[in-house]
């Protein structure tokens, strides 16, 4: 029985580019994509953060984390000017036309590495190692590979030089992590090769630091029922990576921010670090040494005001030095007149025969 789907919304519609589905859309979490269509529905508009995170029902910190996906990706595009300080989002008025340049530029990169013929992976194919490489990645990603898929496995085999026991690796840690593309594994490869990996043993190394940082960062922000946005993950790999700070370090900046601000706030934990990174902090060590000087600045500055304060209470006491205990009642000026005397002296008058002087 054929059926024949009808859309109720047959006017007003918004154009998807080909690229955004067939190359990012599956690997972007489903948020991401409803900012993304959602700002696709509005391009042209002036649009900022706080008004899609209000049409969408999200916080504003992931609508941010979306927009930086994004951007990262070439999705959506943009250059700094007065509207993003003022906090809206300058980006390219067609974001289709963005995702095209960006399928553009990432064939070009492909177009980069050796495009092995049928030939030569057929050549290939001859060497039972790699035949039962192409067996087994095919087993574990549930695939069926395309002539493209073999032509990548030969380049990254015999143009990368990587055995085939670290791309076994490779794709075991692809695939338990849920990625079954074999332009990610393509992307991984490529990493790895310019880490200088070598073996399976140190591509497992690599792959346990990774996750056990990002774990113990997420964990110290309270954080334990998802693993890292990409943009998190990529501000985790500047603190580990860029700044070279050890795990301790970065957990102790993550406590800090907790403690100043009472919720997670990757933004907030960079500004330390950042700080941290450029006083020349090393070691735990180092951060104790900047925690005593600031104390002590305070410390003085606050000495400084407590004596200030001291002398101004003093001088309101005794009137700028000289003691005064009179009140409002004994403000005048008291007469001096000795009344006793004054009518001593009128008596002598009386008895000497004179009347007295009044």
């Amino acid at each position: 029985m054929s059926m024949n789907w009808k859309d109720r919304w047959s006017i007003g519609a918004t154009m998807v580019a080909d690229a955004f589905i067939d190359e990012y859309m599956a690997g972007a979490n489903g948020e991401y994509v409803k900012v993304y269509l959602y700002i696709l529905r509005h391009q042209g508009e002036e649009l900022t953060v706080e008004s899609i995170a209000d049409a969408l029902d999200h916080t504003e910190s992931d609508v941010r984390r979306a927009v930086s996906y994004w951007e990262k990706l070439g999705i959506l595009s943009g250059a700094e000017n007065e509207k993003k300080q003022e906090g809206e989002l300058p980006w390219a008025a067609d974001p289709a036309a963005s995702c095209a340049e960006a399928k553009e530029e990432t064939a070009a990169s492909a177009d980069r590495a050796p495009v092995y013929s049928a030939a030569q992976v057929n050549r290939l194919c001859g060497d039972e190692e790699f035949s039962q490489l192409l067996y087994i990645a095919q087993k574990y990603l549930n695939k069926v590979f395309t002539p493209r898929d073999c032509q990548v496995f030969a380049w990254l085999y015999e143009g990368l030089g990587m055995s085939s026991e670290l791309l076994e690796y490779l794709v075991e840690y692809c695939a338990q992590n849920g990625h079954s593309s074999v332009r990610y594994l393509e992307t991984v490869a490529v990493s790895w090769h310019e880490k200088g990996i070598k073996t399976s043993q140190e591509a497992r190394e690599l792959g346990a630091a990774y996750s056990k940082d990002s774990f113990a960062v997420m964990r110290a922000f309270g954080i334990n029922n998802r693993k890292a946005a990409p943009p998190e993950q990529a501000m985790i790999d500047k603190w580990f990576k860029e700044y070279g700070f050890a795990r301790e370090i970065v957990l102790e900046a993550c406590s800090r921010t907790i403690t100043a601000i009472h919720s997670p706030s990757f933004q907030y934990a960079d500004r330390i670090l950042r700080d941290w990174k450029k006083a020349g902090v090393k070691k735990m060590e180092d951060v104790r040494v900047l925690d005593a000087r600031r104390q002590a600045l305070v410390q003085e500055n606050g000495g400084d005001k407590e004596k200030r304060l001291q002398r101004y209470n003093s001088a309101s006491k005794d009137g700028g030095g000289k003691k005064n205990s009179q009140n409002q009642f004994h403000n005048f000026k008291q007469r001096d007149t000795d009344y006793d005397a004054l009518m001593l002296k009128q008596v002598k008058e009386w008895v000497g025969g004179g009347r007295p002087r009044t």
